[in-house]
């Protein structure tokens, strides 16, 4: 009898595997709040046995290739794996991202007629793993929520939502009751605040690293380490460093101070560009002290071409979030 748990992080599964809680622990890390997402074709590839998806397009890429050969299920597909396990938990981290896996899961399995009558179970983590002794886990940690029948629905109008051309159908999600999938209001909240604000032209994460650059005697790591501290984070390390690139590495920058980049695997395996990187000193520019105080709007003078979902944002097409009146502003 197998025992499958599926997660959104490594670490979480190393916890979970050394705890022994399951037979099979497959982390998916796909990153779907950043760059534009998979094709149709791409996604319904994602859980299907493996012939030719390109690397970060299967479900068991971010698993070691010998641990999965050890397992014997090297390029079997998610619902063919699934027919022959006798239980499923999906551990979901704390930031939108993982949010976003299960919604996608989720949409998958409603249109799968093999797994209809399979339960559906999540443990919704409340912290990072890494606070986590595996002795907790084992209690069991986090508290099990059965995903029932009527919230598949959801799951997939919410995934709709997100992938649509524009932010609107994803906004009107605040219409109906979300209480039934945990975090899922949060996530919403969380991903609109990172379009761009019109007075400033930053999201949620940028507005939160000027302020912090605007303190005075901090480098890129502070930056770094800093917003993946926040409570509900929804970038990570790597597009944290894209997103300081594109503050201080522009048409007219916020950030100054910031020596070599980008914010890349090349500079990271070169220990002279990666130690010049760390040694940098932060400040503000004059606008960027404006645009921090809404008094310039960074996307007035500095190109924008980005995807939020399935929304590309570009200066001629550009969606913003009015956090105060918590409003979804339309392209002018």
């Amino acid at each position: 009898m197998t025992r499958l748990i599926v997660t959104t992080d490594s670490s979480t599964a190393g916890a979970i595997q050394q705890a022994g809680l399951a037979d099979l622990v497959i982390a998916i890390e796909r990153r779907l709040v950043w760059g534009q997402l998979p094709s149709d074709a791409e996604l319904k590839a994602f859980f299907a046995p493996r012939t030719a998806q390109p690397h970060g397009l299967h479900w068991l890429d971010d698993t070691p290739l010998w641990r999965l050969e050890e397992w014997g299920v090297k390029d079997r597909g998610f619902f063919e794996l699934l027919a022959e396990c006798s239980s499923f938990e999906f551990w979901k981290g704390t930031g939108p991202n993982a949010q976003l896996l299960m919604l996608w899961l989720l949409d998958r399995w409603r249109s799968s007629t093999t797994t209809a009558n399979s339960n559906f179970v999540e443990r919704a983590l409340t912290l990072a793993i890494a606070g986590i002794d595996p002795g907790e886990l084992a209690r069991p940690y986090p508290f099990a929520n059965e995903i029932e029948p009527h919230y598949f629905k959801l799951a997939s109008r919410a995934w709709k939502a997100y992938r649509a051309p524009s932010p609107e159908s994803w906004y009107n999600l605040f219409k109906s009751n979300l209480v039934s999938l945990p975090q899922l209001d949060r996530c919403v909240s969380a991903l609109l605040e990172e379009l761009p604000s019109p007075d400033s032209g930053l999201g949620a994460t940028e507005r939160r690293m000027l302020k912090l650059v605007a303190r005075g005697g901090v480098q890129p790591f502070d930056v770094l380490k800093y917003t993946n501290r926040n409570e509900l984070p929804v970038y990570d390390y790597w597009e944290v460093g894209a997103l300081l690139d594109g503050l201080a590495q522009c048409e007219r920058p916020a950030v100054t101070g910031l020596d070599d980049g980008p914010f890349s695997l090349e500079m990271h395996n070169d220990s002279g560009r990666l130690h010049r990187y760390k040694q940098s000193r932060l400040s503000l520019t004059e606008f960027g002290k404006a645009v921090l105080g809404g008094d310039q709007n960074f996307r007035h003078y500095n190109q924008i071409d980005r995807w939020w979902g399935g929304t590309h944002l570009t200066n001629e097409r550009l969606w913003r979030w009015d956090g105060e009146t918590h409003s979804l502003v339309a392209p002018v």
